[in-house]
């Protein structure tokens, strides 16, 4: 099943919500994802330009993109989401690549 990188930043709202009554948002959000038919398999706090990243797991990009709308929607925290390829997909990308014949401007 394919897997997406997600990265999110927090509002300061959103911040001073969790400070005040602490939990461990993956606890929470964990059953949207599943109710999607994915699995948040890792998440990490972090430091620097996005406040959590973590990656899940989904049956398709459809799958995927929901829970990202449903997530942005609640407006506490700005999403980014990214397809993930294997490096054997990455590998067939690269080896298909050879065959699409395009050619950049000027050649």
């Amino acid at each position: 099943m394919p897997q997406f990188l997600f990265q999110g930043s927090y509002t300061s709202d959103a911040w001073a919500a969790q400070v005040k009554d602490p939990k461990n948002r993956i606890d929470v959000v964990r059953p949207a994802f599943e109710a999607m038919g994915g699995s948040l398999d890792h998440a990490w706090l972090s430091f620097g330009e996005h406040d959590i990243v973590g990656v899940a797991t989904f049956p398709d990009n459809v799958s995927a993109a929901a829970i990202s709308i449903a997530v942005a929607a609640g407006g506490a925290i700005q999403l980014k989401t990214t397809p993930l390829l294997s490096m054997d997909e990455g590998l067939e990308a690269t080896q298909k690549a050879a065959q699409v014949g395009y050619r950049p401007p000027g050649s």
